[in-house]
C-alpha cells in the first residue's frame, strides 16, 4: 500500500470539500482567542463550521509560546472535565435502580467533554498529525503539572483507537526507499546512531540486511517505528560484530537461519505509551518466515539503558549481599574509563557484573513487581525469553555508559511466545534460559525493590 497515494486522495477529497463549502460567513473574529474557540466548537456550530474552527484552532495553537501552550491545556483540563453533579446524580440513580437506561447514562457523564473536543478538533483535514505533535507538549508539561494527567488520559485512550492495528501498513525499509522517508530513518534512530548516508547505507542494502516500519495513512511519509534486522548463521554477542562493514561486503547471507532485531525505534513522542512495537515484531517475524523458509531462530540483540543507574543504587542499597568485599570494590573500577582496556581488569570484572545482571533481569522488581529494565519488560511482555546477557556487547561511549559494555539477547521461539508472554503478564514470571539463570547467586523470590529510572 503507498501511504503517500492514500494521503494525496484523503487530501484531494479534502481540498474538493472545502471548495464546495462557503466558510467565509462562519468563521470566528480575528480577535477571539484559542479557549474562545474551543467553546464554540465544542458547543456545535454544524460540521462545515466545525470544520473551519477546528482549522482555526490548530492554526492558533501553533502560533502560542510555550506558556501559552501550557495555558491552553490548563484550559482544557478544568474547563472540558466530567461535570460532577451529574456524574454523581447518574452513579446514584444507577445504584439505586441499576439498568441499561441508567448504565448508559453514568456512561455519558463518566466521559469527558474534551473527548468529543478531540473528536471535533479532528474534523480538520491533517489534523490527526496536529493533534500527536499537542500530545508530545502535554507529555512535556506533564513532567511539572501532574494536573494535566487527567487530559493525557483522553488524549491516549483517543490515539490508541485512531492507531489501532487494523490501520497500520508495514512496509520495507530499503536503499530504493524514498529519500525523504530514508532522512527521517536516520533522525529517528533511537538505539545505534546512524553516521549518516553511507552509513544507512551499511545498514539497508546488504543482502543480509532488512528494515520495516510501520505506517499510518493520517501521517503523510511518517514511519511510526521501525526495526532493522541482519541475517545471520548465529545468534551474535556483539552489536560490533553485527555493525561491521567487513562483515558483510554487501553479499547475501545465503540460507541464514537467524533474524537478529538488533535496533528499535519509535519515532513520534506523541505517541509514548501506545504501542506498536509487539505487532511489528510479530508481523515481521511472519513476513520473513514466508519469505526466508531457512529462518528458524528470531532474537533481538538489546540494550539495557538502566543497568549502570541501578548498579550504583544496589550498591548504595546494599543489596548485593552476594558479593564479598573485594567483588564490591572491583564494580567501582566500572567508574573509569581504563578498564575496558586492561585484558586482567574486564576478565575479573566479567563474572562480578554477570551476576550483578541476572539479579537486574531475575530479582529486582519495580513497585508493580515487574523487571526494572523497560526493554525487558517489552519484550517479556510479547512472549520472548531471556537467551543471554553479553559481556562487552557494546563498548560503544554510550554502551559503556548506560550498561558497563553489557547487550542481551531476547528470543522469540514461536512455539512458546504465546506461553511466555501468559505467564509474564498473569504472574509476572520471567522466562530465562539456564545460561541467564547459571549467573544468579541469589534466589528470585527474593525481590529486591530498587527500581529504575523512569
Amino acid at each position: 500500500m503507498n501511504v503517500s497515494f492514500f494521503q494525496e486522495l484523503l487530501t484531494t477529497i479534502s481540498d474538493r470539500g472545502r471548495q464546495l463549502l462557503d466558510l467565509s460567513g462562519i468563521v470566528s473574529a480575528p480577535g477571539e482567542s484559542v479557549e474562545e474557540l474551543s467553546r464554540a466548537l465544542l458547543s456545535g456550530r454544524g460540521e462545515a463550521s466545525g470544520v473551519a474552527l477546528a482549522r482555526q484552532i490548530l492554526q492558533r495553537y501553533e502560533t502560542l509560546s510555550p506558556e501559552g501552550r501550557h495555558a491552553f491545556f490548563r484550559f482544557v483540563a478544568e474547563a472540558f472535565g466530567p461535570d460532577a453533579d451529574r456524574l454523581e446524580k447518574a452513579a446514584k440513580a444507577y445504584l439505586q435502580a441499576p439498568g441499561p437506561e441508567p448504565l448508559k447514562r453514568l456512561t455519558q457523564a463518566v466521559e469527558a467533554p474534551r473527548l468529543e473536543f478531540l473528536r471535533r478538533l479532528n474534523l480538520a483535514p491533517g489534523a490527526t498529525a496536529d493533534i500527536v505533535q499537542m500530545r508530545k507538549d502535554l507529555l512535556r508539561f506533564m513532567r511539572e503539572d501532574a494536573a494535566l494527567a487527567p487530559v493525557d488520559v483522553d488524549f491516549a485512550n483517543l490515539l490508541s483507537s485512531w492507531f489501532n492495528r487494523g490501520f497500520l501498513v508495514l512496509q520495507s525499509i530499503d536503499w530504493s526507499t524514498p529519500a525523504n522517508i530514508l532522512e527521517k530513518i536516520i533522525l529517528y534512530e533511537a538505539v545505534h546512531e546512524i553516521q549518516g548516508w553511507d552509513d544507512l547505507r551499511r545498514r539497508l542494502d546488504p543482502g543480509d540486511r532488512r528494515c520495516f516500519a510501520f505506517f499510518h495513512p493520517s501521517l503523510i511519509d511518517e514511519p511510526l517505528i521501525f526495526v532493522e534486522v541482519a541475517l545471520d548463521h548465529q545468534i551474535p554477542g556483539s552489536i560490533q560484530r553485527v555493525l561491521e562493514q567487513e562483515a558483510r561486503r554487501g553479499k547475501p547471507i545465503k540460507e541464514p537461519t537467524t533474524a537478529v532485531f538488533y535496533s528499535i525505534s519509535n519515532c513520534q513522542d506523541g505517541l509514548r505509551g501506545i504501542s506498536f512495537g509487539n505487532f511489528l515484531i510479530k508481523q515481521v517475524v511472519e513476513d520473513l518466515t514466508r519469505a526466508i523458509p531457512s529462518l528458524k531462530t528470531f532474537v533481538t540483540l538489546s540494550p539495557i539503558p538502566g543497568f549502570s543507574t541501578w548498579l550504583e543504587r544496589a550498591k548504595a542499597s546494599q543489596i548485593l549481599t552476594y558479593l564479598d568485599p573485594t567483588q564490591l570494590a572491583i564494580l567501582d573500577e566500572l567508574g573509569g574509563d581504563g578498564w575496558i582496556e586492561d585484558d586482567e581488569l574486564a576478565e575479573a570484572l566479567n563474572p562480578v557484573v554477570l551476576a550483578a545482571a541476572s539479579h537486574y533481569f531475575l530479582v529486582a522488581k519495580n513497585i508493580q513487581g515487574r523487571p526494572v529494565d523497560p526493554v525487558a519488560r517489552f519484550h517479556l511482555g510479547n512472549g520472548a525469553r531471556l537467551e543471554r546477557i553479553n559481556w562487552l556487547g557494546d563498548t560503544s561511549a554510550k554502551g559503556l555508559r548506560e550498561a558497563h559494555g553489557l547487550m542481551v539477547n531476547f528470543r522469540y521461539d514461536l512455539k512458546d511466545i504465546e506461553r511466555n508472554h501468559e505467564a509474564f503478564t498473569n504472574s509476572g514470571l520471567v522466562a530465562a534460559s539456564k545460561a541467564v539463570r547459571s549467573h544468579l547467586r541469589v534466589p528470585e523470590k527474593s525481590r529486591a525493590l530498587v527500581p529504575a529510572e523512569e
